[in-house]
């Protein structure tokens, strides 16, 4: 059985007893054995009396250790597991510290180490200590120089962070470079890269008239595909300075994109690090969301350079400050950069189908937890989108300007320093004279909050009361919650879909047709005046807040906002909410194949309204194209899972299944038009209006996909073979995928593809994602194909993490095989990659609302892992979260 180490706790934070103030760093790089030379001047920080000096580290091999120039012998240090320790000492010291490393083994992916023929580090959230032993925490701050030596035709490339400052070569075929980084920094920013690579070359200038110059660093064969990467740079330092008056600060800026690489991105300051899967996207081998992709987090991994670089995390409890505030800007940008509104719906579907789970399962946490184990658990879709949406309130209370001038005073205030999650939260309150004290809560309390709306229209008074009740469910370690400070925006709609002037019953004149309220108490009664005829509320427009919102609607209200609000989300939210309202009625009817062979129940019919409401979205009606795509689509398997109490899996994906083919059938005519009239020869153009195009024609063609018809088979193999773009190819690749007629189509985009890692990826993805009956022992003989690698993330990510997470037919089978596969399979990756291993057992976090059957089967896997010799911390810590009661 697993050890886990002692929880940490937020409230035992204590300032470092020691800080740097600089590092010197010499590594002397071999894949096989590097040896690194740390130079760091240290002070004492807290208190005036001596204190032992400790030093972080990890898996390391000292060679030697220097206390202002005097070499230590063992007896004078204390060398444990996780920390090289100093005696008592007093004032400043300058401790060197040498250690030998190995990157070729280092199969973790985190400290130094290689990805085919390039070195590189990763270093949050604690990787530095892997590499030397140092004060690893973000509240120490230092001024860093690197000096980076090696074989130059190995790795002509030699890079760290800052500008570059000397370079020179040594007689025995090696060469160096310096790096130089004035801006103090913490070590988990710590970055170098040496490699065989070549480059893109761009330039911007700032509007203080400075020219940074701007590089993106990957294989050659893959450059052609970086310049999408290089101009989004462009767009977001051109959009921080526009938006919020950020302007970059050192002379270079440099993208790097490596294979193998934990997370998407890494923002470490002036040299970002990139998993190749958000830094390239050519139309021939990148979708539509590729690119997207690429442009989001290129400019995420910039805008921390401001918020998360220069003003950083006072502790790792605060990741949210930095990783929310981030999310925030990026979606902000993506959503400037195409449409704000169908971004937004976009991002809100991610929020309800990842976080929303995450939320109320057995790794409920909240935006700032208040203890972990292995924090490498903790990079959630609480911290960065749920962060991200408390960040976006702040901005929905204090408007454009408002939050402009807020996150101005915390960035001037904090420059150089370490903060916390209240001192930006005070600093944007201050700035706009509000005390937010009760908004904090959103970072204290887990779960998602309730908000329970009933409507009542006075015809005699003419006026419409809202009457809102808040309240938040129970969360491991948290049974009771206080009220929050909500934002809540709305509208009302007269019977004709016209918008209403709204005048609160104690207010002298409208204030226009929508407003934000502000929810405080457990009930808030809204009153408003001059409303003659009963209105339909348009709620939580641009969805304010992260909220499950409770309010009957009837159908034909619920279309009216469908087709007439104004607000993309509502318009998004009420045929999404009509849509789960007929799939969990037809779910408790029993409308799914019985496994006793018994007759289909009885199941309620398409309302014929609805029908009508989807094939308007299908004529040129004047709805974006894109958003037409996102309302068409039904809600995912995750969005009702979430919304029952015990769930049989396999039947829930076969209403699913049975929905779509009943709209196919019903809508098979308005569907081909719909593609036919979309289906214009256009070359392709990665441009908001003509990937808006593409989705609605693909999610016609997906639609079409479930019917066994001759000219649909003909059309999807047509689509396959001319399509000039992968957007195009891959939308019928996957249709193809579920169907007998596709094999062919799909053994010659393997071939095709069998030398292009990220294009293999999506292949695999495909066949872990299929509904046909053959998709389990299809992955299983996968496993052995001899492009799959349980040591690339990507790869584990495209075949293993994607059928556990997105087959639930299949994952879920009755016979357990599909649980037993993803405990096989959490072992072997958890021996070469425990943070990889571990995000996959989060597979089984749902397991309290399945079936009996399968509740049961689930406890003995999760029994069985926990009982494992040898897993890993990270993966042992959320194997025992998903058992906790």
């Amino acid at each position: 059985m697993s050890q886990i180490g002692a929880p940490v706790r937020r409230l035992d934070y204590r300032p470092p007893e020691w800080t740097a103030e600089t590092v010197e760093l010499t590594f002397e790089l071999d894949p096989d054995r590097t040896r690194t030379t740390a130079r760091t001047l240290l002070r004492r920080a807290a208190g005036d009396g001596p204190a032992p000096v400790r030093l972080d580290g990890r898996d390391l091999e000292l060679e030697s250790v220097r206390v202002d120039g005097r070499a230590l012998g063992p007896e004078e240090y204390e060398l444990t597991g996780d920390a090289l320790v100093l005696p008592p000492r007093t004032g400043r010291i300058e401790v060197e510290v040498v250690t030998l490393l190995e990157p070729k083994a280092n199969t973790a992916l985190t400290g130094l180490y290689a990805s085919g023929g390039t070195l590189l580090t990763q270093c949050e959230p604690e990787g530095f200590r892997r590499i030397t032993y140092y004060p690893d925490r973000p509240d120490v701050l230092a001024s860093y120089t690197c000096t980076l030596v090696a074989d130059e035709e190995a790795f002509p490339v030699l890079l760290s962070n800052g500008d570059r400052r000397d370079a020179g070569r040594l007689p025995d075929g090696r060469h160096w470079v310096t790096w130089v980084d004035p801006h103090p920094k913490p070590s988990y920013l710590f970055a170098l890269v040496a490699g065989r690579l070549g480059h893109l070359d761009g330039t911007f200038r700032t509007r203080s008239g400075r020219d940074v110059a701007l590089r993106v660093y990957a294989e050659e064969s893959a450059l052609p595909r970086c310049g999408h990467a290089l101009e989004a740079l462009r767009a977001a330092m051109a959009w921080d300075e526009e938006r919020f008056g950020l302007e970059y600060d050192l002379d270079t800026y440099t993208l790097v994109g490596v294979d193998d690489f934990n997370m998407g991105a890494m923002e470490n300051k002036g040299l970002n690090i990139f998993n190749s899967l958000y830094l390239q996207a050519d139309p021939e081998t990148a979708t539509d969301d590729d690119f997207a992709a690429v442009e989001t987090v290129v400019a995420h991994e910039y805008f921390h350079n401001w918020t998360g670089n220069r003003v950083t995390c006072r502790d790792m409890f605060q990741l949210s400050l930095k990783e929310g505030l981030a999310v925030y800007r990026d979606e902000r940008f993506s959503g400037d950069r195409r449409s704000p509104g169908v971004q937004r719906v976009r991002d809100v579907r991610a929020l309800r189908e990842r976080q929303f789970a995450e939320d109320a399962g057995p790794q409920a946490h909240p935006v700032r937890p208040d203890e972990y184990r292995e924090i490498s658990n903790f990079y959630t879709w609480t911290v960065y989108k749920k962060g991200s949406e408390v960040i976006r309130m702040l901005h929905t209370l204090f408007g454009e300007e408002g939050f402009r001038r807020g996150l101005r005073a915390y960035v001037t205030r904090y420059d150089g320093q370490a903060a916390t999650c209240e001192q930006f939260v005070e600093a944007v309150g201050e700035a706009n004279g509000t005390d937010l004290t009760q908004f904090m809560r959103w970072y204290e309390q887990a779960g998602t909050p309730v908000l329970d709306v009933t409507a009542h229209h006075d015809a005699e008074a003419r006026t419409c009361t809202l009457t809102v009740r808040q309240s938040c469910p129970p969360t491991p370690r948290q049974p009771y919650k206080q009220p929050l400070h909500i934002p809540l925006t709305l509208a009302l709609l007269g019977p004709d879909g016209r918008h209403l002037p709204l005048r609160l019953a104690d207010e002298t004149a409208p204030t226009g047709t929508e407003r934000v309220c502000e929810l405080r108490e457990p009930v808030t009664t809204l009153t408003f005046a001059d409303v003659p005829e009963r209105p339909v509320p348009s709620l939580l427009r641009g969805f304010s807040a992260p909220v499950r919102l409770r309010l009957p609607l009837t159908a034909e209200e619920r279309l009216l906002l469908a087709a007439r609000d104004d607000d993309p989300f509502v318009r998004w939210e009420s045929l999404h909410g009509f849509f789960v309202d007929l799939l969990l009625e037809r779910y408790r009817a029993g409308d799914a194949p019985r496994a006793d062979g018994a007759a289909d129940a009885p199941h309620p019919p398409l309302p014929q309204a609805l029908v009508e409401a989807l094939g308007g979205l299908l004529t040129e009606d004047g709805t974006d194209p894109a958003l037409a795509a996102l309302m068409l689509e039904l809600p995912c398997f995750g969005t009702l899972f979430g919304l029952l109490d015990e769930v049989d899996p396999v039947r829930l994906t076969a209403v699913l299944d049975r929905t779509r083919q009943e709209l196919a059938h019903t809508l098979r005519e308005r569907f081909l038009a719909c593609h036919r009239r979309l289906d214009d020869g256009r070359p392709y153009v990665f441009a908001a209006a003509d990937a808006g195009r593409r989705a609605l024609r693909n999610t016609c063609l997906g639609y079409l996909a479930e019917l066994e018809d001759p000219e649909v088979a003909s059309l999807l193999h047509r689509q396959y073979a001319m399509a000039d773009n992968m957007t195009d190819r891959l939308a019928a690749l996957t249709a193809l995928a579920d169907r007998t007629d596709g094999e062919e189509a799909l053994a010659e985009f393997g071939e095709r593809w069998r030398d292009h890692p990220l294009v293999l990826d999506k292949w695999f993805s495909l066949h872990a994602r299929s509904r046909r009956p053959d998709a389990p022992a299809r992955v299983r003989r996968l496993i052995h194909h001899p492009a799959y690698s349980e040591a690339n993330p990507n790869r584990v990510g495209a075949l293993v993490i994607a059928y556990c997470f997105d087959n639930p037919a299949h994952f879920h089978a009755a016979d357990g095989s599909g649980y037993a596969f993803a405990a096989e399979q959490i072992r072997r990756v958890d021996a070469l990659n425990p943070q990889v291993a571990a995000r996959l057992a989060g597979c089984f976090d749902g397991w309290r609302v399945l079936d009996p059957a399968r509740r049961e089967l689930v406890l003995r896997t999760l029994g069985s892992l926990r009982e494992a010799q040898g897993l890993s911390a990270e993966t042992s810590e959320i194997v025992n979260n998903a058992l906790a009661p």
